[in-house]
């Protein structure tokens, strides 16, 4: 028997945590406002990201791009009343959008919103973060994670977005973002203070967990 792509993910869909009410508007509303709807994390993954935050008991989160918020108001679900999610975001366009989005959802006692380059501001946030996911700019993967790995606890977890770029890492490639996420694969795969497992759901998720300082 032949079964779709599509059938499985329908059905997948139809077994996990519903979508919550805001984050379906912001799903339409992201398809209705940007040229690439598909950056957004989505149904499927939104709930693992919520998942991983709440097993990881994490008070202090932080993630490198937000695009539409969808990933920052999944994983600020996660957070216990006191817990703090700073989310990174480069297009100051989004800024205002962004403001009445985690408005929108309740959540934004908890969500702290830079607009920046990540590689700038990350060295100024004070204290140490459980969980980073990281979306941002796939040209700059590796100084993420050089920038990152001094502000994640002992134990702590990166989740890294789009590790398989749809099949472009098998490739001999000049294009940026794709060298980009070959070289920061490479690095993640030889380096024994982490703890990896690449996920092939979506265009791949890398969890990364922080064993050594």
């Amino acid at each position: 028997m032949n079964i779709s792509d599509k059938s499985i993910e329908d059905y997948i869909l139809s077994h996990i945590d519903k979508e919550p009410e805001t984050l379906a508007w912001l799903t339409r509303e992201t398809h209705l406002r940007t040229l690439k709807p598909r950056m957004i994390s989505g149904h499927l993954q939104g709930r693992m990201l919520k998942m991983f935050c709440s097993m990881m008991s994490a008070k202090r989160i932080l993630e490198i791009g937000t695009f539409t918020g969808y990933s920052a108001i999944c994983m600020a679900e996660a957070l216990p009343e006191e817990g703090e999610l700073h989310t990174l975001e480069i297009n100051d366009e989004m800024e205002e959008f962004l403001e009445g989005v985690f408005q929108r959802s309740g959540l934004s006692d908890k969500i702290h919103l830079h607009i920046g380059d990540a590689s700038a501001i990350i060295p100024s946030l004070e204290g140490d973060f459980d969980v980073v996911f990281m979306d941002g700019n796939k040209r700059h993967y590796v100084q993420y994670l050089d920038v990152v790995f001094p502000k994640l606890r002992l134990g702590g977890l990166i989740i890294a977005d789009n590790t398989l770029w749809d099949g472009h890492v098998l490739e001999d490639s000049k294009d940026a973002q794709t060298v980009g996420i070959q070289q920061f694969n490479d690095m993640v795969a030889a380096d024994e203070r982490l703890e990896k497992v690449i996920v092939p759901v979506r265009d791949g998720m890398t969890l990364i967990r922080k064993i050594k300082e």
